[in-house]
């Protein structure tokens, strides 16, 4: 009997994207994760299965062992901060920038309050250039926050930055360039090693195909 496999997927752009990859690695849904009920999804290859959960929770699935394998933005891996993975692969899925944006001067503010999801990757960022922050955590909209007086900054994705514009607002730093990675359980990899080897190696193929 086959050893199972799990991968984590979070529904979305990135599982939009990262099908296509796994279908060429040859690993394909039994059936659709975006209209099914499922959380626990059986693929067409024998002992591999596919999870749908949050793409926060992508990480903590894989570290903890409840999932071998899982694909999630950097920005995700960066906030998570998760020793406990592997990073073997940047699938070059999802490409966007983490950025701190804001109204055109509010970058100079030398005690700055920021709204933003990323708290950590904000806090590394901002006292990595010896400016304290004061930070605060929302989960949407960001925009807004700086529309109302709730804070001077955001650190957020920027994909196209038409938001950002269409609210008088724009990039000011760049933080990170964002794309989704595949990650491994490090027991995983060692105890699993001869099954996840063939799909780590048919994902590499299909990411170098659609270079």
């Amino acid at each position: 009997m086959q050893e199972q496999l799990t991968i984590a997927l979070s529904k979305g752009r990135i599982l939009e994207e990262t099908l296509p990859l796994l279908a060429a690695a040859g690993i394909e849904p039994a059936e659709d994760p975006e209209a099914s009920r499922r959380l626990v999804i059986p693929s067409n290859r024998d002992g591999v299965q596919l999870v749908i959960v949050r793409a926060t929770d992508v990480p903590t699935y894989v570290e903890h062992g409840g999932a071998d394998l899982g694909v999630a933005g950097k920005d995700v891996l960066l906030e998570y901060g998760g020793q406990g993975l592997y990073e073997p692969l940047d699938l070059g899925i999802a490409r966007c920038r983490l950025m701190v944006a804001g109204r055109p001067g509010s970058e100079v503010l030398r005690r700055p309050r920021v709204a933003t999801k990323f708290v950590n990757i904000a806090r590394r960022h901002f006292a990595a250039q010896g400016r304290q922050a004061e930070l605060i955590k929302l989960y949407g909209s960001m925009e807004l926050a700086p529309l109302v007086g709730l804070a001077d900054l955001i650190v957020d994705l920027v994909d196209t930055g038409n938001t950002l514009r269409a609210n008088g607002l724009e990039p000011l730093e760049p933080i990170a360039d964002i794309s989704s990675r595949l990650v491994v359980n490090k027991a995983a990899m060692k105890m699993k090693y001869r099954r996840i080897r063939p799909l780590l190696e048919g994902l590499r193929d299909a990411v170098a195909a659609a270079a």
